[in-house]
Formats: structure tokens, C-alpha cells, sequence
């Protein structure tokens, strides 16, 4: 394993994402508990935490564990901070849609802003596994296969927005937001699959934006800061990309609580651009 922590966290991620993807079909059982958020558990959820929870707290140079699947973060060592979603729209599950696990390694003690991120990075389980890690740089590309990664070059951002998608259901949305929604309909090709790591890939593939927006019932949005929101934001802007909450980058929003929820928008600089401009939460 690399001496590198940072590098280890990666390759440890990689090497479970096989093991990971095996174990699915036999644990597609919904368990009768909730996350700290209230999102109902399956099997492969909690399966899925525990396994990578281990192997991560073993590497050397790390120094917390901390997963949307867990109340509290895990004291594991000294060195760097590991947030973690197991397993990333793990509601498809049941229809057989993509699924990933998302990464953010922080320099600094749990729960803190994006700013103390360091590297990010996200496994999709689709057609082929795949990883995304993004660390002082343009994003780089892997296919995993026999828990071993293959480079597929630099992850950039094409210049042309293509596709969108966006979650909530349409009669939640604050009016702003929808009438936004409206002109984006006109000029981009709606691409939602439920897994924000499967709708990210997308827009890092064709261009365009992603967003879990501010809702009527649900002012805070969906999506995690510290999980999903702030390493997918870190991915994006490293590949060219601009994040935001409808106000500011995700990389600038602090974080108070460990699951702490944030709209959350990353894409195109130009989508984003409008996206701030249409709406006032």
C-alpha cells in the first residue's frame, strides 16, 4: 500500500469497490432503522460502511471516520479526515439503477468546511466501475477492475453545457427555482437518475448541471456538505466547473453540524452563473 495516506485512502477504495459491487444482490433488504438524517437503511447501506469504516481507519496516517451511515465520527488514529457516503443513491438498488461511494479526505478535525478538503473522489458502479479522484489538479479518470485502478486521463469539464438534472419533487421547488427550471428545459436534454454520483458523472461527461435544490418543506435541500456536497464540489471546480449553493461555492460554506444538509448546484460556470442570478434563499 502507498506510504502516502491520501494516495492509500484511494487505493483501499478502489480495492474494496468489487467486493462492494459482489455484495449487492444479497442485500437489497430494507432494515427497520434510519440514519442520523431519517433516511431508511438497507442492508447494503450499513453493509457497506462497516466494510469500508474497517479498511480506511486501518491506513496508516489517518486519523477519523466519519459516514452519513454513522451518528458520530469514528476516532481511528492521527493524521487526516476521511467523510465518507457508502454507498450513493443506494435506493436504486431495487431497480437496478447506478450507484457509487463518495470520498473526502480533510485536513482538519470533523465537522469542517470544504475549504480543509485535500482530495475527493467518487467510485460509480455502472455498466463498469469506475473512479473519479481529484488532488492538486485536474481530476484523473480510472476503470476498476480486479480492484486495481487503470488511468483513462484527465476528467475536464467540456466548455458546452449538454445535460441537466435536478431532484425534489416539482411541487416542493420555491417558485424561483421552477421558473429557473423552465429556461434550462428550453435549452438543455434532462438527464436524472436518482444517484447524485450517476447524475455528477454526466455532467463531468457532457457538460451542463447538477442541483438538489432548496425546497418548500426542506429549506436546507437533500445532500450532506461534508458526504456529498463539498468533495463532489471539490471534483467540479478542479475540473474546470463552479459549485454553489445558490449563493456562494460549496468550498465556502461552513459546516456546524457533521450531517449538516446544503442546496447543492455544481457544474458549468456558466449554468451556475444563472442559476445564482434566478434564485434568494
Amino acid at each position: 500500500m502507498a506510504a502516502d495516506p491520501i494516495e492509500a485512502v484511494f487505493e483501499t477504495v478502489a480495492a474494496t469497490a468489487p467486493e462492494i459491487r459482489a455484495g449487492l444482490p444479497g442485500r437489497r433488504t430494507t432494515l427497520d432503522q434510519q440514519n442520523e438524517t431519517g433516511d431508511q437503511q438497507l442492508q447494503a447501506d450499513v453493509w457497506a460502511d462497516e466494510l469500508l469504516g474497517d479498511r480506511l481507519a486501518a491506513v496508516e496516517g489517518i486519523g477519523e471516520y466519519a459516514s452519513e451511515e454513522r451518528k458520530e465520527v469514528a476516532d481511528v488514529g492521527e493524521g487526516y479526515a476521511v467523510a465518507v457516503d457508502p454507498l450513493d443513491g443506494s435506493s436504486n438498488l431495487k431497480s437496478n439503477n447506478p450507484m457509487g461511494t463518495v470520498v473526502g479526505i480533510y485536513d482538519g478535525s470533523l465537522p469542517t468546511g470544504g475549504h480543509d478538503l485535500v482530495a475527493a473522489g467518487f467510485v460509480l458502479y455502472g455498466p463498469i466501475t469506475t473512479m473519479v479522484v481529484a488532488r492538486e489538479g485536474r481530476p484523473e479518470g480510472y476503470v476498476v477492475e480486479d480492484g486495481q485502478r487503470r488511468s483513462i486521463g484527465p476528467v475536464e469539464l467540456p466548455e458546452e453545457p449538454t445535460v441537466f438534472g435536478f431532484g425534489g419533487r416539482e411541487p416542493d421547488w420555491p417558485t424561483d427555482f421552477a421558473a429557473y427550471v423552465e429556461g434550462v428545459r428550453n435549452e438543455l436534454k434532462l438527464r436524472y437518475g436518482g444517484a447524485m454520483i450517476a447524475d455528477v458523472s454526466q455532467v463531468l461527461t457532457y457538460g451542463g448541471i447538477f442541483g438538489y435544490p432548496a425546497l418548500q418543506n426542506r429549506p436546507s435541500g437533500k445532500l450532506r456538505l461534508l458526504f456529498e456536497a463539498a468533495p463532489i464540489a471539490y471534483v467540479v471546480e478542479h475540473a474546470g466547473g463552479r459549485s454553489s449553493d445558490g449563493d456562494r461555492s460549496l468550498l465556502s460554506v461552513p459546516a456546524n453540524t457533521l450531517h449538516q444538509r446544503t442546496p447543492t448546484f455544481v457544474g458549468n460556470e456558466s449554468c451556475i452563473e444563472d442559476l445564482e442570478a434566478a434564485v434568494d434563499w
